[in-house]
């Protein structure tokens, strides 16, 4: 029978950010306001499309955490 082990994930080892959170957006981020209540938003893998409903509310933005960026 094999024990469990933890496994390390090493998150924050070597990588830099330069937004306020990880996974959040915020209005510090946006670059342009687009219509319909649409932003576009930029942290450092590029650029992304978002709502402005999900600016600053403390939690992870699933437009920024996509693949289908």
């Amino acid at each position: 029978m094999t024990k469990y082990r933890k496994i390390s994930d090493h998150s924050g080892r070597g990588i830099e950010i330069t937004t306020p959170s990880r996974y959040g957006s915020h209005s510090s981020m946006v670059v342009e306001e687009l219509e319909e209540g649409r932003v576009v938003c930029k942290d450092d893998a590029g650029e992304y499309t978002t709502l402005k409903s999900r600016l600053d509310t403390g939690l992870a933005d699933p437009s920024r955490y996509s693949a289908d960026r």
